[in-house]
């Protein structure tokens, strides 16, 4: 090959590859920033900044949860290739509580589709709180949305199995096999949980006479008040947050949980539903969907790079976590992790 041969195809070779370098600057931008020595100084400095924030209090409307530590603090950040990263306290156990409804939910869009999940339940926020029984009547049961009490519920009585013992087996599954190991169940909190959820007896009752509810009223919010009282640790919700980010897969044990398909279609109602009355403010500061809990847990997904959750129990009035809001907020901006951080062309 002479020399002018080569010059010109190197010229190529480069011009190409120079290319190639701006269109996907963005996605090159922050794949460099998920380096494993950046993830860790990032979720190290808002463990360190957030650790002493002492804002907001436990959920008391259930008894049980207002004796959980308060203190408890603990960020899991798990890539979808399975890397774990974590700081604090990610050891200790709370009830999942509305975290919940975001498995059970893809469960149904698993088993039935996404469109029985629209036809059958809604997707579009309520606008009212989380357990408004108003919402029903002025939908007459439709779009309750499967992240409020009373889409839950239903979804809840959607789930596939001829009775309450399957149907909450299956549910129990679900959650294990997104978290990477079996689960258990909360009696303490299911307990104070089940003695105290008239509330939600009536607004399953009420479906019923909508004809929204599935499966019999009484039974669907005893599987539901058991799903809300199973135990997690930050490492368990981080590792189902990740199974989101990676399509379905659970990026530690390798299994398929749900198809790609699923999370699609799963993460849009996180989004707009995912932190009760917040839910824009959250989306419009991170870019990313999210699901709280009154117990405490906060999870969040970047699709296709991470799932992370924080679990500390005093919320805010809105009802979500207030040190995991200020953690996961504060990594997804030092990692330009926010999808629609878009960088120009050039």
């Amino acid at each position: 090959m002479n020399t002018f041969i080569f010059e010109k195809q190197m010229k190529i070779f480069l011009a190409t590859l120079i290319s190639v370098f701006f269109i996907s600057g963005n996605v090159f931008a922050q794949k460099n920033l998920l380096t494993k020595e950046n993830i860790t100084t990032v979720v190290k400095e808002a463990y360190e900044k957030y650790k002493n924030v002492t804002d907001g209090k436990n959920a008391d409307y259930i008894k049980e949860l207002a004796t959980v530590d308060p203190n408890i603090f603990g960020i899991a950040l798990v890539t979808t290739d399975g890397q774990v990263y974590t700081m604090g306290d990610v050891e200790s156990m709370v009830s999942i509580q509305s975290v919940s409804k975001v498995f059970t939910m893809a469960k149904v869009i698993e088993e039935q589709g996404y469109q029985a999940l629209q036809d059958k339940i809604g997707v579009d926020a309520t606008g009212e709180v989380f357990n408004s029984i108003t919402a029903i009547e002025r939908m007459k049961g439709k779009e309750i949305n499967p992240l409020v009490n009373p889409g839950a519920i239903a979804a809840t009585s959607l789930i596939n199995g001829s009775d309450s013992a399957s149907k909450w087996a299956s549910i129990l599954q679900v959650h294990s096999d997104f978290a990477g190991r079996e689960l258990s169940l909360n009696m303490p909190v299911y307990i104070s949980e089940a003695g105290d959820n008239l509330r939600n007896q009536a607004i399953a009752h009420l479906l019923l006479a909508y004809g929204r509810m599935y499966f019999d009223p009484v039974q669907a919010t005893d599987i539901y008040t058991k799903q809300c009282a199973i135990n997690v640790n930050a490492k368990d919700a981080g590792i189902m947050a990740a199974t989101l980010a990676n399509g379905g897969v659970n990026p530690v044990t390798k299994k398929v949980v749900v198809s790609p398909e699923t999370v699609m279609y799963t993460l849009p109602v996180m989004s707009t539903a995912g932190l009760y009355d917040d839910s824009g403010i959250w989306f419009y500061h991170t870019g990313v969907p999210a699901k709280s809990g009154v117990g405490g847990c906060l999870i969040a997904v970047v699709p296709g790079q991470f799932g992370i959750a924080v679990i500390s129990p005093p919320l805010d009035k809105a009802g979500n976590s207030v040190k995991g809001q200020l953690a996961i907020e504060y990594i997804v901006d030092q990692l330009n992790a926010d999808p629609y951080l878009i960088q120009p062309s050039k």
